[in-house]
């Protein structure tokens, strides 16, 4: 996962254990998502159509956040 260069989320809140999403779109025609909290865990990779999806379904509020 080297050749990421992730970028912490606007959204994502400043103080210890809040909720942290950074993401990497330097690749082509890759996107990657991991928890900045563990930079060395999973990585979630999607493809330009798969994370455009992802986004329009976040914003149309057809996917929700969980309390």
């Amino acid at each position: 996962m080297s050749d990421f260069v992730f970028v912490k989320s606007s959204h994502s809140g400043g103080a210890p254990g809040q909720e942290c999403v950074e993401v990497a779109t330097n690749v082509p025609a890759v996107v990657a998502v991991r928890d900045s909290k563990n930079s060395s865990g999973h990585t979630l990779l999607f493809g330009d159509r798969e994370w455009m999806a992802f986004r329009c379904a976040v914003t149309d509020g057809q996917i929700r956040p969980t309390a």
